[in-house]
């Protein structure tokens, strides 16, 4: 009897240590959301080192801005690597949402690309350019554009200017106003397109030989790992900010993308 009872206990103990194991593996565990280019290729390559540390990466590739925070806020993703943090001020102003940054790790300089043109002196009157229709980028957009004389903006330091707030337009210019992931696939159908650079890699576009402008390396839009309040801080998200930010991610950063994404650490 006392032997039954001892086997008993044995099993209940088991029982309890395999769910406590359970549980910890499933706390080590991280899904991040992200955009195919670099994003994704960046937590791939982070994926190895963080499994060494008892992180697992779940990695969900996203082709728009809205849905990887709407994921985040309502937890049923635990974080997104694809935004800048002008862009995360906004959204959380407008959807009332409190998701936070957790680490900068990389700016990726924006462009303008043309199939029709060779220089931005080259538009034509009446030429149609394309740009991101989120308020954060779309502004980005024309800022660039003010930056290479194309136009003048009553404010060129609100980063959140859209084309009713273009002072002189000397050529008529004509804005579209597009879905950022959309960008790559009009750049036929417009004379100009605005493109976002994970959208430009990922349409096999060198933003270094391609854009007819681009910014500069002193860009303020560094994208960011992005979380909740009350995960950002866990140890698994900590792990995995060290990762996004280590020498060896540096290098790859670097190497891989040859100026077109330039790390910030």
């Amino acid at each position: 009897m006392k032997l039954i009872r001892f086997a008993a206990s044995l099993g209940l103990a088991g029982l309890i240590g395999l769910a406590a194991s359970a549980s910890a593996l499933a706390a080590d565990k991280l899904t991040v959301a992200a955009t195919a280019v670099p994003h994704a290729e960046i937590l791939e390559f982070v994926k190895p080192a963080l499994e060494k540390e008892g992180v697992t990466l779940d990695i969900k590739v996203f082709t728009d801005y809205v849905q990887p925070n709407i994921q985040v806020a309502e937890k049923r993703i635990d974080a997104n690597f694809f935004q800048h943090q002008p862009y995360l001020d906004e959204f959380n102003k407008s959807k009332g949402t409190k998701l936070v940054s957790v680490v900068g790790v990389h700016i990726e300089p924006f462009g303008a690309y043309s199939k029709k043109i060779k220089s931005l002196s080259a538009l034509p009157e009446g030429a149609t350019v394309a740009i991101p229709n989120d308020a954060t980028n779309g502004g980005r957009a024309l800022l660039l554009l003010a930056a290479n004389h194309v136009i003048t903006l009553k404010d060129p330091k609100n980063i959140l200017v859209t084309p009713r707030d273009i002072l002189d337009n000397p050529k008529k210019l004509k804005f579209r106003e597009l879905e950022a992931a959309m960008l790559p696939r009009v750049i036929d159908q417009v004379d100009l397109a605005l493109i976002n650079t994970n959208f430009a890699l990922q349409a096999q576009l060198n933003p270094l030989k391609d854009a007819l402008v681009i910014e500069g390396r002193d860009s303020p839009y560094v994208n960011i790992l992005v979380a909740r309040e009350d995960n950002a801080q866990s140890p698994a998200m900590k792990k995995l900010a060290a990762a996004l930010t280590s020498a060896s991610v540096k290098k790859f950063i670097e190497e891989k993308y040859k100026g077109a994404a330039v790390p910030v650490f």
